[in-house]
């Protein structure tokens, strides 16, 4: 979706200070060198900074200008917030902070959606994970269809409030699906087990949804262990999800091996 001006320019502002290009307790440029550097009327900055306001990045006020907060002030279940910072780059703490709220989160969101998913929630959930399937076996968009499993669960709980952070959720969920697609076989990996979760909120097993969910989220972490114990740098989560590739099937061919010593040739098929 092609953002407005007003968008793009929000966009921009707030990736600037999530790379740190603003520093906390750092005043942003007056509004002319705003509108000069990005272009753009001044009513738009204004609209952008009023944004921003709201969600906890900056702070106006008399005397001291528009200035940056510390990131404790930043709404993290804000999806703009989250998105500006997997595309500034992902680090290692906002990573222990994803893995810890889900393990607070989810599992007693699959717990309510085992008691209480309907056939309509099922069918949901099973569409999102066919979609998975199909990713693993025949290559594709895995995280967009791993992001609906995840919020077909939400839905399912049927809990006003856990249903509204689904959204939120999903932007933050969505640098951890990231990372799995980065894994050799990790999404074939993680496959079974959210069939396992799937499984349990079918037959309404909410104490078996709960340990299925929580298997699950222990292969994230590992996942995310992994990442981060190879010191590569993280992955940048921006655009549409990274799509996986399939692993081209080996040919049966006929080939001879010979022993150097004696004459004993073996085919194998």
């Amino acid at each position: 979706m092609v953002k407005n001006v007003h968008g793009h320019t929000l966009d921009i502002l707030g990736q600037s200070i999530l790379a740190g290009r603003y520093a906390v307790g750092a005043s942003l440029p007056p509004e002319p060198l705003l509108c000069e550097e990005f272009g753009v009327s001044r009513t738009v900055v204004r609209e952008a900074i009023k944004s921003l306001v709201a969600k906890g990045l900056l702070f106006t006020g008399p005397k001291v200008g528009t200035r940056v907060l510390p990131d404790a002030h930043w709404n993290w279940f804000d999806p703009d917030v989250v998105a500006w910072q997997a595309q500034c780059g992902l680090t290692p703490e906002f990573l222990k902070d994803l893995q810890e709220l889900r393990r607070v989160v989810e599992p007693a969101a699959v717990r309510l959606a085992a008691e209480r998913a309907t056939a309509d929630d099922i069918a949901q959930i099973e569409e999102a994970y066919a979609g998975m399937k199909k990713a693993v076996e025949e290559g594709g968009d895995y995280v967009t269809y791993d992001m609906r499993f995840h919020q077909g669960l939400l839905q399912a709980s049927h809990n006003r409030m856990l249903i509204q952070m689904s959204k939120a959720l999903n932007a933050l969920l969505r640098t951890s699906f990231e990372i799995s697609t980065r894994i050799k076989d990790g999404t074939k990996n993680s496959l079974p087990l959210h069939r396992a979760v799937l499984n349990a909120v079918i037959s309404h097993e909410p104490a078996k949804a709960e340990r299925a969910i929580m298997v699950l989220i222990e292969g994230a972490s590992e996942d995310i262990d992994q990442v981060l114990a190879s010191r590569k740098k993280l992955p940048v989560v921006s655009g549409r999800p990274t799509p996986i590739k399939t692993q081209p099937k080996p040919r049966a061919t006929s080939k001879l091996s010979v022993r150097t010593k004696g004459v004993s040739l073996a085919k194998t098929h």
